[in-house]
């Protein structure tokens, strides 16, 4: 059974010049972007880059928590807004698949992916026999500065509202040159007595591509992985990148989701579609047709399963943006835990 070993987070501390602070992370080259973060009133968190919208932690909407909307380069919006928000023309197939979030069909007999109207009238009782949640119990660290960092605890409930484990995840925002990073390090802990993760196709860490940007749009969108693979091609393939991009009001814009090498199961298998789906799924290999046996594991109490991901929006295609030389400075990284103390924002 694979599980993350715990390493270290190493961080250079800024330095104080003229009375305006500067602060340095290794790896990031960073320097005076400022970011603010702060609870809202709908119990969610906003995080702001210099003053200007970046992106929002939502719990009080579908069944598990998402963020949305996320901002990328020049301000444009890298999520779809179905169906938080309807906008003329986009799509609104998949109401579940909501911004970025994590879920999946069937832990201990309960599905985290779907919500309860994901088949309106065509419900069957036996869809709706599974369907559980995941809410969100509190925050750890709520941190802005040089990073934004949003630390938080949440527990998977079952169709009867028993806990099924626990969710530890840190969300670490920060700017690369032109690039702007989500680094989501979420750990599924066995806290509530053994948890069976199945094998199926819908589940694992996703985001919901713009409109204009999906392959079946037909704007110009395409999927490229490391491999090479495209578009279709690319579905259900391990690659330690996948790049997703195309026209954003007239501009190239892209999403590349990276698979850390300390990652489950690295590299990920990917559930890309070209109508805008774009899921790391480790858990899937029969599912997503990778082998013949089922992949599904069974966590003792107190084991987890750690799952880190990089979600980096980019101008331009994966070339222009140099994705293979990002996913390069990516896995040489020491990635901070759930939980962690926080040592590049400021207290």
């Amino acid at each position: 059974m694979e599980f993350f070993r715990r390493s270290g987070f190493g961080i250079a501390r800024g330095l104080c010049l003229q009375g305006v602070a500067l602060f340095c992370l290794a790896g990031w080259g960073l320097a005076a972007e400022r970011f603010t973060v702060h609870e809202n009133e709908s119990g969610g968190v906003t995080v702001s880059l210099e003053g200007q919208p970046f992106m929002t932690y939502v719990i009080d909407q579908g069944n598990k928590p998402f963020l949305w909307p996320v901002i990328g380069p020049d301000g444009k919006e890298m999520t779809r807004a179905y169906p938080m928000k309807k906008v003329p023309g986009e799509a609104t197939d998949h109401l579940h698949h909501r911004g970025v979030c994590f879920g999946h069909q069937r832990i201990n007999e309960t599905d985290s992916w779907h919500e309860r109207e994901s088949w309106g009238a065509k419900a069957k009782a036996n869809q709706l026999a599974f369907i559980g949640s995941i809410r969100h119990d509190r925050y750890r660290t709520l941190a802005g500065g040089a990073t934004a960092v949003i630390d938080s605890l949440a527990t998977m409930l079952s169709p009867t509202n028993e806990p099924v484990l626990a969710i530890e995840q840190r969300l670490t925002c920060a700017v690369q040159g032109e690039h702007r990073v989500i680094d989501i390090a979420l750990d599924l802990v066995a806290a509530h007595g053994p948890a069976t993760i199945e094998d199926f196709k819908d589940a694992g860490l996703s985001i919901r591509v713009p409109e204009s940007i999906r392959v079946d749009a037909k704007q110009g969108g395409e999927i490229v992985n490391s491999l090479g693979d495209r578009n279709a091609a690319a579905w259900a393939k391990r690659a330690v990148w996948v790049d997703y991009h195309g026209p954003i009001d007239g501009q190239t814009y892209g999403i590349a989701f990276m698979s850390h090498p300390s990652t489950f199961r690295h590299p990920s298998p990917w559930h890309v579609r070209t109508y805008g789906l774009f899921t790391a799924n480790p858990f899937g290999l029969k599912s997503l047709g990778l082998q013949e046996e089922s992949a599904a594991i069974t966590l003792d109490s107190g084991e987890r399963v750690a799952l880190r991901y990089r979600l980096l929006f980019h101008r331009g295609n994966e070339q222009e943006a140099d994705i293979e030389g990002a996913f390069a400075v990516y896995a040489d990284e020491r990635l901070a835990e759930p939980g962690a103390a926080n040592d590049s924002a400021d207290r």
